[in-house]
């Protein structure tokens, strides 16, 4: 179950002293360019499946430094 794998990684993350702000950060960005590949690139495809605006995914992707493709 996905919440029992997330509750492992998150103890994980814990034992290892990880802040909080780099697994935040770490997350999102995993997330976003996962969401991107499936997407195939589209900015718009993107910011509707993660539920953001795309202003707000081109920004990400710069903090980031993520690339499209």
């Amino acid at each position: 179950m996905i919440s029992e794998r997330l509750e492992r990684l998150v103890e994980e993350m814990v034992d290892k002293g990880v802040q909080f702000e780099d697994a935040v950060r770490e997350f999102e960005k995993r997330f976003i360019k996962r969401v991107l590949a499936s997407c195939d690139g589209s900015l718009t495809r993107t910011s509707d499946a993660l539920g953001i605006h795309r202003n707000t995914l081109t920004r990400k992707l710069t903090e980031h430094k993520l690339k499209r493709r």
